[in-house]
């Protein structure tokens, strides 16, 4: 029993002190630390490369005033003309896609000889097809004179160079790629520059027949954007040809829309790193999440675009004409606004619906479903506008008929169904017994463009966590792979 007398050691009394100082101050720093280490990004190891430095540098503007003198009275004078500079030009073009309309011959699983295929000979299903409709759907041809089956891809004469370089409002196109009524060939020759935003959206963003019909992503908002729109050409000013590289005129992108492989896609890290944030825990999302998923949460940011197509109610006099819900030519449409994607694992290709298959009796049929799954370490969670339809079928055959739609016989003009399927099935080869119907099907198209500014990205919640946007199950996981692991963790795919 300690003395009531006794005084304390002065060193163990010290010592109790440093003592009570340090778990005081382990405890301070705790609650400090914690939260720090729970909210503030981890820093991911090594500075993310300039972007900047992978945008091509564009040659100086040469004034074509001088050069191009004119009168040039057809669309081929002005070719030639521009071949008498550039003679490579004219070659490249003849093998462009863009020129051609159809990709080289590529293995297929399933299918016995490698397949041509592109925009020259598929289905989809907005207008259906070019192949008989040629006069109407070559108007956005980089070419002159498409209105048959007999256009001569081998002559240079035939390529339009002003669709891609005109800078004037003197020039556009109509019926088979020729210039329209009125066009003034000088003046548009002597402003050709570089390509605009404009130029390649006359085509791209009006594909489908309108403005933002098709893609979802690209309409004519993307002319003068501002960055809330798209930061890239809203906010930087880049063009479509700082992304989508252009060498010996082959523009480099690709949808499987049109196409069957990967060879000519292009990817955000061709630009940025694969690992571009500063928080390694958003790194760790890129081995299994596309950048466009956070990037573009939402697309048709202002305009509309065609989220539904039904051509079965075609043809009526007793439904009200309007652009946005029915046309006699076309049917019954809806379209819609600043729409949340769905979401699909992709490994960049697609399962192609290819004329002559055959449909899928019990659902919609997919024209071009992604391929890729959560076990394909290549796959990627990719966001899509998913396009619906009801469109023309033999009920017998059970495949999908391409319509003639434009020209004599074609139901544009006579809107007689039978006439127009069986000159169709003429055209483009395929059996047709005469009897048919309307079936369901979907087309899928990447979002890509319209990135949002980074303050916009979808955050942790937008995915995760009770309301968040993601069927997990859809995807293959058990659930929110913020509680039951990602595919690493789960042995899906290995670990790196």
């Amino acid at each position: 029993m300690q003395d009531p007398g006794h005084v304390p050691d002065e060193k163990a009394s010290k010592r109790l002190l440093r003592r009570d100082f340090l778990i005081g101050l382990i405890a301070i720093l705790v609650v400090i630390l914690v939260p720090i280490i729970i909210f503030v990004p981890l820093r991911s190891p090594g500075a993310p490369s300039d972007p900047w430095s992978h945008v091509p540098e564009k040659l100086g503007h040469t004034d074509h005033t001088a050069l191009m003198p004119g009168t040039y009275e057809t669309g081929q004078e002005v070719t030639r003309a521009c071949l008498e500079c550039h003679p490579d030009a004219g070659e490249d073009m003849l093998h462009s896609e863009h020129f051609t309309w159809v990709n080289d011959p590529v293995p297929i699983a399933g299918r016995q000889e490698p397949v041509a295929f592109g925009k020259k000979n598929s289905i989809n299903n907005f207008c259906l097809g070019v192949q008989g409709n040629w006069p109407k759907c070559t108007t956005c041809h980089a070419g002159y004179g498409w209105s048959d089956e007999n256009f001569d891809f081998t002559n240079e004469d035939n390529i339009d160079c002003l669709v891609c370089h005109n800078q004037s409002d003197a020039y556009a196109k109509g019926e088979s790629g020729d210039p329209v009524e009125g066009s003034d060939l000088t003046v548009a020759a002597q402003s050709v520059a570089n390509p605009s935003r404009w130029n390649c959206g006359q085509c791209h963003f009006e594909g489908g027949g309108g403005n933002g019909v098709k893609h979802g992503d690209l309409d004519d908002t993307l002319i003068y954007p501002d960055e809330n729109i798209d930061v890239h050409m809203g906010k930087y000013d880049l063009v479509c040809t700082d992304c989508h590289k252009t060498e010996d005129h082959n523009i480099k992108g690709t949808a499987t829309s049109v196409a069957l492989d990967t060879h000519n896609q292009i990817f955000c890290t061709d630009c940025h790193d694969s690992k571009p944030h500063e928080d390694e825990r958003l790194n760790g999302h890129t081995d299994a999440v596309a950048c466009q998923t956070c990037h573009v949460p939402e697309y048709a940011l202002k305009d509309p675009t065609k989220m539904w197509w039904d051509w079965s109610t075609a043809g009526s006099d007793s439904i009200p004409q309007d652009h946005y819900t029915y046309l006699k030519i076309k049917g019954s449409f809806v379209y819609d606004t600043k729409v949340t994607p769905e979401y699909s694992w992709n490994d960049g290709t697609a399962d192609r619906y290819l004329l002559g298959d055959p449909i899928d009796t019990d659902g919609p049929t997919p024209l071009n479903k992604p391929n890729g799954g959560i076990t394909d370490p290549g796959s990627k969670i990719w966001p899509f506008k998913v396009h619906r339809a009801k469109q023309p079928y033999d009920t017998v055959n059970n495949i999908l008929i391409q319509p003639k739609l434009a020209g004599e016989g074609g139901y544009w003009v006579d809107f007689d169904w039978p006439t127009a399927l069986r000159l169709g099935a003429e055209i483009t080869g395929l059996d047709y017994s005469g009897e048919y119907g309307f079936t369901r099907t979907d087309m899928w198209w990447p979002i890509t463009h319209m990135v949002q500014p980074a303050e916009k990205a979808l955050q942790c919640n937008g995915c995760h966590g009770d309301g968040g946007r993601f069927d997990w199950e859809a995807l293959g996981y058990p659930g929110d792979p913020m509680f039951s692991g990602g595919r690493v963790d789960l042995g899906l795919v290995g670990g790196k």
